[in-house]
Parts: C-alpha cells; structure tokens; sequence
C-alpha cells in the first residue's frame, strides 16, 4: 500500500506542476492584444505533457523524457480515454520546443494561442476525472 501511496504522491507532483502552466497560459490570454501567444503556446503544451505523465505515473509506466505529446500518447493504455487524439497532440508539441528559440517559424497568432488553451482544457478535464482526488487536490479552479 506505501508503494500506492507514493505513486499517488508522485502523480500529483507532476499535476501540481502542470497547474502552474495552466495558470500561466490562462493568465497570459487574458492580457488580450498584450499577449504573449508563445508563452500561451508553450506552458499550454507543458500542462498536457505534465497531466500525461501523472497519468502514466499512477499506471507505473515508464515514459523517456520527452516534449513529444504524440510519444506519450502511444504510452497510454487504449482503456485509457484521455480525449486527446494524435492532431491535437502534434499542434500541441510543435510548442514545446519551437516557440522557444526566435525565428525558428512563424509567431504564434491569438487564435493558435486559444486553441492551445482551449486543447489543454479539455485534456485537462478528462485526465482530473481519472486521476484520484489525492493526486489533484489544490486545482487552480475546477471550471479552468
């Protein structure tokens, strides 16, 4: 049962993180024409990759450390519905890495920055049902 536990406790670890992106990027859009589309892009795409690897975490699957949400995917369980399919996953990764470092595409527009948060609420949403209350306690609001 410690065993359970620590899973437990590791798996909320990585959704507490991922709640710190999920503030930002929500944060960020609220600033409207002052938004930082990239930075929305960015922390949107590390709260699914967070809220992944919680749910990997609490099934003990190993997963390589990687920003490629499509990689991830492939390591969760078909029983496992986390309502976030492989094009979702693509548009999401693209801003784990390439929004980082300037002139390496094209900036991030308004749209793409609520798309972006607008995927990793729904992801978000499915994967707090799944998890176990103890993993997701302290959400920054349940409504997100």
């Amino acid at each position: 049962m410690k065993a359970r536990r620590e899973t437990i406790e590791q798996a909320g670890r990585w959704v507490r993180s991922a709640e710190d992106d999920f503030l930002t990027a929500r944060n960020m859009l609220a600033l409207g024409r002052r938004c930082p589309c990239a930075v929305v892009g960015f922390h949107s795409q590390q709260c699914a990759e967070k809220y992944m690897k919680a749910m990997l975490t609490l099934h003990s699957i190993e997963f390589p450390k990687t920003h490629d949400l499509i990689e991830l995917l492939a390591l969760v369980p078909r029983r496992i519905r986390i309502g976030l399919a492989v094009p979702e996953a693509a548009f999401l990764s693209r801003f784990a890495v390439e929004t980082r470092y300037p002139g390496s595409r094209e900036p991030v527009t308004p749209a793409e920055a609520r798309r972006a948060l607008r995927t990793v609420r729904g992801l978000r949403k499915i994967l707090r049902r799944l998890l176990p209350k103890a993993a997701t306690a302290s959400p920054v609001t349940e409504e997100g």
